[in-house]
């Protein structure tokens, strides 16, 4: 093994210490390529090294491995602490890598306000107030607020909203807010609501309906025969929740089961959510495995990247012991501040929830093993039509969208052997010189995409597709010669003279006439998925850029209306509609708003209205 610093392993093996530690093995290129953690550094290091090893991968790494380098640790515990931490910020290519690591969706309740409110939340969990959570997915967060404002009538508005309200939303009209905005509820009354409704988040259903009733009774005591009602209707919503909710419920609290399947190639790891005794979800998760790798050791690596970096439940089960359980579950339960435990020997529910979870990882297998299988058959395909002599492994396709120049936005999205790599889709905010000139505006775009590319900051890809005829395929060409990466295989994807899907026209540099596929062709239809969600991705972009720029452009014509002051309207309304629907009286009472600047701002955005 050999580097700039010629590595001499005997020597160092003689060094390392016996105490516990992480490891890291780098390539010549002092890029690190796996990292592991040992109660012995010692004696775990040195195993690396022995003439014959167990298994391919082993041997694999060890060929490209250069230089080990170690960092001793006073704990086990703390080993495992970095070991995670630096698999995160290397995403070595030897280790399991969790794929899928984006944030849960919560439930947050702003219960330090005078009238809190429910909201959608994901990221840090630092406010004030209370969370709950986390939920499989964001339609699961959204159906629950959903039922909490017809159960409960929270409010859900923003706080910028709510604070400049001067007569009640359609939300109070149609019984979804009691109107704390403009005091159609007293705040007393209003936190009772609330309580009923972090109560239902904990699971105490009886408890709320228990409130509910004698709410009711005093309510048709006094007298408040609409109060009593609306008492009624909620415990009738109630129940009717409490009898679906039954059908899914266990003896449990809050867990996780983890289910597990595998065909060699593609693992799968079905995380079932179970919270205040209900399932409320499951979620696939597919971890990349280079070589080899059986179940304990996948699941051992799952169980610490996935529950390290979030809170964990009071349970986690497991179809097969990992070999840091009890570490993880120290750790966990540290962190959580409660006992977390780690189990693969369970009965009862929890059996049947793990075979659920089991059955479920099998159906993601099957469904991800399938579209990988039409990928594969795609780009196979692609290869064939475009007489390419390699495998296709990367593609990459732009497309522009702008109105009549305005707001111009390029896109650019990737695709590989799994389908759409969105970790790697970019958009590009187009210079003004640029607007309304297609040719110039694929030009500016490929010049700052592929002059990365070409120092070795972005992957290179096989292909690259570029929605247009021969005009687009000249300007790329022209940028890619300029990079002197003229060897890159460029297609223009053009609509047919029908502009129906099928019809499309294939342009190649150095090719005189279009490459024309069968309709039928899976090549034809990889490269109409890459257009369309180049297309979809550059429209969303531009709407996005357009709206921002015209919510500002209105502000930006009233004479004396500074950006500071701009800011502080958009802010405080939540958006220039908020500021329109606003009155005189409303927009006086921003900081910095004086009553002549109001009357202006209203004069100046309703003089639409007066033609």
């Amino acid at each position: 093994m050999t580097g700039t610093h010629p590595f001499d392993a005997q020597s160092f093996l003689r060094s390392l210490t016996h105490r516990p530690g992480v490891y890291r093995m780098l390539d010549a290129r002092h890029d690190v390529i796996y990292v592991g953690k040992a109660r012995d550094l010692k004696k775990r290091v040195s195993s690396y090294f022995q003439r014959k090893q167990a298994s391919a991968k082993t041997q694999a790494m060890m060929a490209l491995t250069s230089r080990v380098e170690v960092t001793v640790t006073n704990t086990e515990a703390e080993a495992l602490l970095l070991e995670y931490n630096l698999i995160k910020q290397h995403k070595p290519r030897f280790n399991i890598l969790l794929r899928d690591d984006k944030s849960y969706p919560y439930i947050y309740v702003s219960t330090q306000q005078r009238f809190p409110r429910l909201q959608f939340h994901r990221g840090p969990r630092k406010g004030k107030g209370r969370y709950f959570g986390p939920y499989p997915s964001t339609t699961a967060v959204r159906q629950t607020l959903s039922e909490l404002q017809k159960l409960f009538m929270i409010r859900q508005c923003k706080d910028s909203f709510f604070r400049n309200r001067t007569r009640p939303c359609l939300q109070y009209q149609i019984k979804r807010c009691t109107a704390p905005c403009v005091g159609y509820v007293s705040r007393e009354q209003y936190a009772e609501d609330i309580d009923a409704a972090i109560q239902f988040l904990d699971g105490s259903n009886q408890s709320v309906i228990d409130t509910f009733v004698a709410r009711m009774e005093n309510a048709s005591q006094s007298q408040e025969y609409e109060r009593a009602a609306r008492f009624r209707d909620q415990i009738a919503r109630l129940k009717e929740v409490e009898a679906q909710q039954l059908v899914s419920r266990t003896s449990a609290k809050d867990l996780d089961i983890l289910g597990f399947a595998s065909n060699g190639s593609i693992h799968v790891v079905t995380v079932l959510f179970i919270r205040n005794g209900a399932v409320i979800g499951s979620r696939d998760h597919f971890p990349r495995v280079v070589g080899d790798d059986d179940r304990t050791r996948i699941l051992n690596a799952f169980v610490a990247q996935y529950y390290l970096g979030r809170d964990a439940p009071a349970e986690i089960i497991l179809e097969t012991k990992i070999r840091d359980a009890e570490l993880l579950e120290a750790e966990l339960s540290v962190r959580a501040g409660r006992k977390v435990r780690i189990k693969s020997s369970v009965r009862g529910d929890r059996l049947r929830w793990l075979q659920m979870a089991r059955t479920n990882a099998e159906q993601g297998l099957n469904v991800q093993a399938a579209s990988n299988a039409t990928i594969r058959r795609q780009l196979a395909s692609l290869k064939e039509a475009l007489e390419l002599d390699e495998p296709i492994e990367r593609l990459e396709c732009f497309d522009v969208s702008h109105t009549s120049g305005e707001a111009t936005v390029a896109s650019c999205v990737v695709f590989n052997a799994a389908g759409p790599l969105k970790s790697d889709y970019r958009r590009f905010n187009l210079k003004p010189e640029s607007a309304g000139d297609d040719y110039a505006a694929m030009a500016e775009a490929l010049r700052r995409r592929y002059a990365r590319i070409r120092q070795g900051e972005v992957p290179m890809p096989d292909v690259l597709f570029i929605d247009g005829g021969k005009g687009q395929l000249a300007a790329a060409k022209a940028v890619l010669d300029e990079l002197e990466l003229d060897w890159l295989r460029i297609v223009a994807v053009a609509k047919g003279r029908a502009r129906k899907p099928g019809a499309e026209r294939l342009f190649r540099a150095g090719s005189r006439s279009p490459l024309l596929l069968a309709p039928d062709s899976p090549a034809l239809h990889l490269i109409q998925q890459i257009r369309d969600e180049a297309h979809r991705f550059a429209v969303a972009g531009h709407r996005g850029r357009r709206a921002k720029k015209r919510n500002t452009s209105r502000l930006e014509q009233i004479p004396g209306l500074g950006p500071k002051r701009r800011r502080e309207l958009l802010k405080q309304f939540g958006g220039l509609q908020g500021v329109i629907g606003a009155g005189i009286d409303d927009l006086a009472k921003v900081h910095g708003i004086s009553r002549t600047m109001a009357e202006s701002i209203y004069n100046n955005l309703h003089l639409d209205g007066h033609h």
